[in-house]
């Protein structure tokens, strides 16, 4: 892996992080540093889940040469929505605002 492979897990991460904030309903007070590590973890652990579960479609997004299942970019993405969700919960526990009262 060179440079070029970083960079582009550090983008395709916050891609799937920013799908997974969008797609979960309501405000989520994280920032977009925790969005981008959620993001590539998900990147990965959907891409192990996928293989180990052979979750494969005959459709793929192509861009700049490299081909993209969609049915793996779909697994990433929930796994992503799980931990956005779960980092917004934990950062509203540990918050310290009065706002509630």
């Amino acid at each position: 892996m060179d440079l070029q492979d970083y960079l582009a897990a550090v983008i395709f991460g916050a891609v799937i992080g920013i799908v997974a904030r969008v797609v979960l309903p309501g405000r989520q007070n994280i920032g977009i540093i925790l969005t981008v590590l959620i993001g590539m973890g998900a990147a990965v652990a959907g891409t192990w889940a996928a293989d180990r579960w052979d979750i494969h479609s005959d459709k793929f997004l192509v861009v700049r040469g490299h081909s993209y299942d969609w049915l793996v970019i779909g697994v990433q993405v929930g796994i992503a929505v799980v931990g956005v969700a779960v980092a917004a919960l934990l950062a509203k526990a540990f918050s310290t605002d009065d706002d509630d009262d």
